[in-house]
């Protein structure tokens, strides 16, 4: 009994800390959540070249998780009081909005906040994915594939520019720097969509898992293709 009693409020406690964030993402990124979105309201708001305390926020929100949901794996299917929302999204739309800010938006500030948001998020998803045995590649390689295609990689630029987010000039260096980043979380990400049953959010739980096929929307979804790692 006072095991019981003493484990319930730990797992809410940790809950409710996971969702305090994630339920503050809708306010930039929209819901469903997306990286575009995320992107287009910070460039609006005169917001994009000070994110730094927000990839740091962001960080620790990664080391919690990996805590706390490979302490206590039942955590990871608690699922968000609005339906629409997922800490596997969250997680999901942050990585690629930092992947797609250090790729293609110019001035977006130092690599160094998003970047080591990123390898944070990488590697807490990786330890999570660990509890459910969860196979991906540890080490991926540059012609390993990810889940987004070129088109799509454009379509996000397109929609980016007509925001009147200023856009480095290279779209072919951006795609491949895009791809570098987001190799290195594709594969356990769409597992932990697929494995928590996520709500739809575009390029994360918009496509098929690595165990079965999904249906796909048109907007901000696609197919695989090769990428080159960053990390």
């Amino acid at each position: 009994m006072t095991l019981l009693i003493t484990y319930l409020p730990s797992m809410y406690s940790a809950f409710s800390r996971r969702e305090t964030l994630v339920a503050l993402l809708e306010v930039r990124a929209g819901a469903p959540p997306s990286a575009v979105e995320f992107i287009t309201r910070l460039h609006q708001i005169g917001w994009i070249d000070k994110l730094e305390d927000t990839w740091l926020e962001w960080e620790r929100w990664f080391a919690e998780i990996e805590e706390s949901h490979t302490s206590y794996p039942a955590l990871s299917f608690f699922r968000s009081p609005q339906p629409q929302r997922s800490w596997v999204t969250a997680a999901g739309t942050v990585l690629d909005s930092a992947s797609l800010m250090l790729a293609v938006v110019d001035d977006a500030g130092p690599i160094g906040p998003p970047g080591v948001c990123i390898r944070a998020g990488y590697i807490a998803l990786r330890r999570i994915a660990d509890v459910f045995d969860v196979e991906y590649p540890s080490d991926p390689r540059p012609d390993d594939a990810i889940s987004i295609t070129r088109h799509e990689f454009d379509e996000a630029c397109g929609q980016l520019a007509e925001a009147g987010v200023p856009l480095k000039a290279d779209r072919d260096q951006g795609w491949i720097d895009y791809a570098g980043w987001r190799v290195n979380y594709d594969v356990v990400l769409l597992t932990l969509a697929e494995i928590t049953m996520a709500p739809y959010a575009p390029w994360t739980s918009d496509r098929s898992g690595p165990r079965r096929r999904r249906p796909r929307l048109r907007r901000f979804g696609g197919g695989r293709r090769r990428s080159h790692s960053k990390t």
